[in-house]
């Protein structure tokens, strides 16, 4: 490891008083410091206690947005806590899902799931959206079931789903058949496009066939021309297994 305990140690105390405008260089140690990590378990959790210390004190907004952008790199389910404690906090709010979104651990996305339920507006949508991006196939049922709510919030969900775009996803979509708002109707069968398409991409031609020809067969009034036109290319490119890898 290269990186000096003492030097380290004054540049987390520069942190603790830094503000936007201060001199950001004495910050560059902890910065070597982070990339060293990926390497040295050791550090790593060392740099996570401390960055978490900078969320939890009584630092400010600039200090914690420079802890929730290395917890990015670095954080794993020790950083949940810490991170999950500032999801319901509209200044801080955005950054810490941000890392929670990029930390593989499972305890990241569960406490994104669980912050949909405790906050509104765009903190919420912000996390389904974090979800989406996870791919994360346990919070189908849940977004599954924001589909019938506000219009905002639908088509966050529908658009997430189609992210996910596991088999799962896809069925909660083309269960919705009961929604009539067209905002979210409109989002719901993009999302069974994206999901088809993605699905496609991944070399899943029978999943995506099957989403493609379900909705060649819609004799829904929502369906569209130019959707139809769509599931009937994506069938054509099922079929040319030459396509997709």
């Amino acid at each position: 490891m290269n990186v000096d305990n003492a030097a380290l140690d004054g540049a987390f105390k520069s942190l603790h008083d830094y503000d936007w405008g201060n001199d950001a260089s004495a910050l560059k140690v902890i910065d070597v410091a982070v990339m060293e990590a990926h390497a040295e378990p050791t550090l790593r959790a060392d740099l996570e206690k401390r960055l978490g210390a900078i969320l939890s004190g009584q630092t400010s907004h600039a200090a914690r947005q420079y802890a929730c952008r290395n917890l990015m790199m670095i954080g794993t389910a020790a950083s949940v806590p810490a991170l999950s404690a500032l999801l319901d906090d509209a200044a801080n709010s955005h950054m810490a899902r941000y890392a929670l979104e990029r930390i593989e651990e499972p305890q990241a996305a569960e406490s994104l799931r669980q912050a949909v339920g405790k906050v509104s507006g765009d903190l919420k949508i912000g996390m389904i959206a974090s979800l989406g991006a996870r791919g994360d196939a346990a919070s189908v049922p849940l977004l599954a079931e924001l589909l019938s709510g506000d219009v905002r919030t639908a088509v966050a969900a529908a658009e997430s789903l189609g992210r996910i775009a596991c088999p799962e996803a896809m069925q909660a979509l083309a269960n919705a058949g009961g929604v009539t708002e067209p905002k979210v109707v409109k989002a719901i069968m993009d999302a069974r496009l994206a999901g088809a398409e993605a699905l496609l991409r991944q070399g899943k031609h029978a999943d995506a066939m099957a989403v493609y020809k379900s909705i060649e067969a819609s004799t829904a009034e929502s369906q569209t021309r130019a959707t139809k036109l769509a599931a009937a290319r994506g069938v054509l490119a099922c079929l040319d297994t030459s396509a997709v890898p």
